[in-house]
């Protein structure tokens, strides 16, 4: 006679796995968004590296074209420039969706460079 194991129960372990595969889903949106946040803010501070040698509208362009390629909304490509002395300051604000169970979650954020020569 064969005694079935105490505890073990298969639908019991799929739904952990389902619960599992859920979060990890969920938690790959969310990090995308940050990891796009993370590209740019690198993008700026690159930028702000080589201000010296490069005009405002080149800054602009070449920042709206990072936003662009990895894929945030249009407002991130609307970069503020501040020149104060030997000080410049590049930032941006823009805000993306995610759509989560039963609700949709906004992230705000504002990635900002600031390099003094």
């Amino acid at each position: 006679m064969v005694r079935a194991r105490v505890g073990a129960s298969r639908l019991g372990c799929l739904v952990g796995l389902l619960l599992v595969v859920t979060a990890c889903y969920f938690a790959f949106n969310i990090g995308e968004v940050y990891f796009r946040f993370y590209r740019y803010k690198d993008a700026m501070a690159q930028e702000a590296r080589f201000a010296d040698t490069r005009d405002d509208a080149t800054i602009r362009t070449r920042l709206k074209a990072v936003a662009d390629s990895i894929g945030l909304p249009d407002e991130a490509g609307r970069v503020k420039i501040e020149r104060n002395g030997s000080r410049i300051t590049i930032s941006s604000v823009y805000s993306e969706h995610i759509e989560l169970p039963m609700f949709v979650r906004e992230f705000r954020f504002s990635p900002q460079a600031v390099r003094a020569f």
